[in-house]
């Protein structure tokens, strides 16, 4: 079997308010789609990232870098393929654009691997559970949100059987060096430090104390803002304080950590695989590790990270942002490995999450778990109909 052709396939679908973490502005959900198709008719699908910049870019280089160096491989030949993608265009290859669209064709391969072994990919990669505990994303900052409309999202998502909740903190432009100061939406949906810390008091006070409670602030606030927040909010007894400071500052989040009593989780946006992963965590900058398969290097690479993490006594909690492709290679990572925490998902889900699969994987209401599917490769087929309806132009 041979390598024939890679696609990518960029979509989009419109969300119905727009909403905002720390840093960004989201108004709709693109996802870039990944096919890997073969001479013996077999194909798999993938997801790469699209965090930061035009899908145009990553799929510019899956189509007319990478798939020049692919065509007439043999795609079981994962370990190979990904030093290949990576060797050849390792001078501009170091993290972002490029490491991104290995992800896409890593995963679109695995699934592929799968599919002519007649196994999931969990079983594959490691096998360790079928059923993987989830938390649902949520809390992100709009326009009029009040605390009472935060409350009733958040015991939707108790209601709807989750264990575990996320909320956004950090949309403070006044934090020294925030991220914030250079976007278009600067003033908009902005909070204080006291106004945030209330959205946090809400959101426990609603969830009780016996549903975990984990709070993002992408990175906007620094060590100082971070250490100072942390202590204010401990008493409300937070399961992680993810990316606290900008990503870049390694020795930061060590402070951070050593300093404060919520164990910090990060840096899904250090995207140079094991090589970004290997100093946070020698570093004890982080108490959990968060890579994103469709980001950080496929699932080639998340599993190398994952065997790092564990060799440090650190659970990994993949950062999950993206379509039903995205989530279903995140799900069978978290099954594939033994330090595996939870599955972060996002609820209620978009069209892309709901409808761009025949059987997308969801959360059980009684357990606020997803069970994993036995069926081969990553246990999705794409809706074709809906993927032609929100092919981005």
């Amino acid at each position: 079997m041979r390598i024939t052709n890679i696609e990518a396939i960029p979509l989009e679908v419109e969300l119905n308010k727009t909403v905002f973490d720390a840093n960004y502005t989201m108004k709709n959900k693109p996802a870039l789609l990944v096919k890997v198709f073969t001479d013996e008719g077999v194909v798999g699908i993938g997801e790469a990232a699209h965090f930061g910049g035009p899908m145009a870019s990553t799929a510019q280089v899956i189509e007319h870098e990478l798939k020049e160096y692919l065509v007439g491989l043999d795609p079981t030949q994962n370990e190979y393929i990904w030093d290949v993608m990576h060797k050849r265009a390792y001078k501009h290859a170091r993290g972002g654009i490029v490491i991104a669209a290995i992800s896409g064709i890593d995963i679109a391969l695995w699934d592929l691997k799968g599919k002519i072994a007649g196994q999931p990919v969990w079983k594959l990669l490691g096998g360790y559970r079928k059923r993987v505990p989830a938390y649902a994303t949520g809390g992100f900052y709009s326009e009029g949100k009040d605390l009472k409309q935060l409350s009733m999202e958040m015991q939707q998502y108790i209601d709807a059987g989750f264990r575990a909740v996320k909320m956004k903190v950090g949309r403070n432009s006044a934090i020294e060096m925030s991220p914030l100061r250079v976007t278009g939406d600067r003033g908009i949906a902005e909070v204080s430090h006291e106004e945030d810390i209330q959205r946090v008091k809400t959101v426990r006070d609603t969830i009780g104390p016996d549903i975990r409670l984990a709070i993002d602030a992408n990175g906007a606030w620094d060590v100082g803002t971070a250490i100072s927040m942390a202590n204010k909010l401990e008493k409300y007894d937070i399961y992680w304080l993810e990316e606290p400071i900008s990503p870049d500052d390694i020795s930061g989040s060590a402070e951070v950590a050593s300093k404060v009593n919520i164990p910090i989780a990060g840096y899904e946006t250090c995207s140079y695989g094991i090589v970004d992963f290997s100093r946070y965590i020698n570093a004890r900058a982080i108490h959990f590790a968060q890579p994103d398969v469709a980001w950080a290097g496929g699932l080639t690479e998340s599993m190398k990270i994952a065997h790092l993490a564990l060799s440090a006594n650190m659970p990994v909690a993949p950062h999950i942002h993206g379509s039903a492709v995205a989530v279903a290679a995140g799900l069978h990572y978290l099954g594939a490995i033994k330090n595996g925490s939870m599955a972060e998902t996002v609820f209620p889900a978009h069209p892309l999450m709901t409808d761009l699969v025949q059987d997308p994987l969801t959360v059980c209401s009684k357990t606020g778990e997803i069970e994993l599917p036995e069926s081969p490769g990553l246990g999705i087929e794409l809706n074709e109909k809906v993927v032609n309806r929100y092919k981005a132009q």
